[in-house]
């Protein structure tokens, strides 16, 4: 996933953190949100896109569902799945980042 898609990803979240706001600047401050909030949901929400493809795939294949929503479904898994990834290579790379400053 290239970092303009990952960018996007990004740049329509209305995380403080993401958005440059402190939490008690909008309505996300009532709420309590906060980066670690705004990633927790994310990966729920990609955990429960993965099992959505995954459903509809096996129904496909009992020929429970027709082909469009499984295409669409396994579709927006493989999506969810690069956006994870890239989020994954994003972390390990501040990670390394960080292990390599000077004390």
């Amino acid at each position: 996933m290239s970092e303009l898609t990952a960018a996007k990803l990004l740049a329509g979240t209305t995380a403080p953190a993401l958005a440059g706001r402190r939490p008690a600047d909008g309505p996300e401050a009532a709420a309590g949100s906060s980066f670690a909030a705004f990633l927790k949901q994310r990966l729920e929400n990609a955990e429960a896109t993965l099992r959505t493809g995954e459903t509809v795939s096996t129904q496909g294949l009992l020929g429970k569902a027709d082909v469009q929503s499984v295409v669409e479904a396994v579709t927006a898994a493989e999506l969810t799945l690069k956006e994870v990834t890239a989020i994954r290579d994003r972390v390990v790379a501040a990670y390394q980042e960080i292990m390599r400053m000077p004390i």
